[in-house]
């Protein structure tokens, strides 16, 4: 006989489960829906300016990016674990190759880079308050960032830029409060024993009667205070700057595909608007992997407001989407790569 509330509990799991693969779908539907209600050969003219040079160009900048966010990830554990930076750097490819190419919410990257760091030789429960501290950091920046974006964009003037800036500086606030619970999670005593009582309650109504292993919430508290400890205050706002200044050179890959495509006058103020607010929308459908479709129907918006097309502003995401693949396919190869070796190193028995 079920237990009372079992099915719902069950019904609740299998959506969750479902939920990134609705999102891939619906986004997929609302990417096509944008390229071909708009015109298609203006859309294919502008992406077929930017050129290969235009790509190679943007692919570069991402490659810059995503390193600087591993640099800023290895500086959160040096002097705690013997990794060489050039795992962080790895390992943070294949973060975001998991997150902007597989149908997984935008946080499966990240458990899983968590899980893969292990393999050096890291504790499990310094792996993963390393993953949760760079997230914090990692969001908070990008929430620096689209305040400035916001505070550029009143600049603009008119009702289209005041109602957006409205919404954005609305969401911001939400997301403030979030990043302060997040931070408090893993700081204040008061949050922590509510988090021990909430994991107690579910391993007893699960039926676990296990003591907790050294990834379990104790264990991940330990590392958190390793990491937060006051003498690392520097290896921390290294990895906060180097995760605000990766967030703004994204802006750079906007400005080459503009200089290939040439005719619009965008200044370097507006590119900024442009990307600060487009990431923002895209993490606010986290669900949504990668943000397909809305990222394209972001850049169609935001470039409205400075006058670029809506095939240019298309294109622009599409150039976008571009170091997704190049740089995701061969970070998915080096991830079953290391699954593969892990296994031949570790065979389970």
């Amino acid at each position: 006989m079920t237990a009372p509330g079992t099915g719902g509990r069950r019904i609740g799991r299998a959506i969750l489960r479902r939920l990134p693969l609705l999102g891939t779908v619906l986004g997929l539907a609302l990417g096509i829906w944008l390229v071909v209600t708009h015109d298609l050969h203006a859309v294919a003219d502008a992406f077929g300016r930017i050129g290969a040079l235009g790509l190679i160009g943007i692919v570069l900048v991402r490659g810059v990016v995503v390193a600087l966010c591993g640099v800023a990830w290895g500086r959160l554990l040096r002097g705690l674990a013997g990794v060489e930076a050039g795992a962080f750097l790895i390992l943070r490819f294949v973060r975001e190759g998991i997150n902007v190419l597989l149908p997984v919410a935008s946080v499966g990257g990240d458990v899983v880079g968590g899980r893969l760091l292990t393999f050096w030789g890291v504790a499990g429960s310094l792996a993963a308050a390393s993953i949760l501290v760079d997230m914090l950091l990692q969001v908070a920046t990008q929430g620096l960032f689209a305040l400035l974006g916001v505070g550029l964009l009143t600049r603009v003037g008119g009702g289209t830029a005041e109602a957006l800036a409205t919404w954005t500086a609305g969401a911001l606030a939400v997301t403030a409060v979030l990043v302060a619970a997040f931070f408090a999670v893993q700081r204040s005593g008061a949050a922590r024993a509510v988090v021990r009582r909430c994991t107690d309650r579910m391993r007893r109504w699960a039926g676990a009667a296990v003591a907790p292993s050294d990834g379990a919430p104790g264990g991940v508290y330990a590392a958190l205070d390793a990491i937060w400890a006051p003498g690392r205050r520097r290896d921390l706002a290294a990895g906060f700057v180097l995760h605000l200044l990766a967030w703004g050179m994204g802006a750079a890959e906007i400005w080459i595909a503009l200089a290939c495509i040439g005719g619009a006058e965008v200044s370097w103020t507006e590119i900024l608007v442009i990307e600060a607010l487009s990431q923002a929308i895209k993490s606010a459908a986290f669900p949504v992997p990668s943000g397909l479709g809305v990222q394209e129907g972001g850049f169609v918006l935001l470039g409205g407001l400075f006058g670029l097309d809506p095939g240019t502003a298309l294109a622009l995401s599409l150039a976008k989407r571009v170091p997704d693949v190049v740089l995701g396919v061969p970070a998915l190869i080096a991830w079953q790569m290391l699954e593969a070796r892990r296994a031949t190193v570790m065979p389970s028995a």
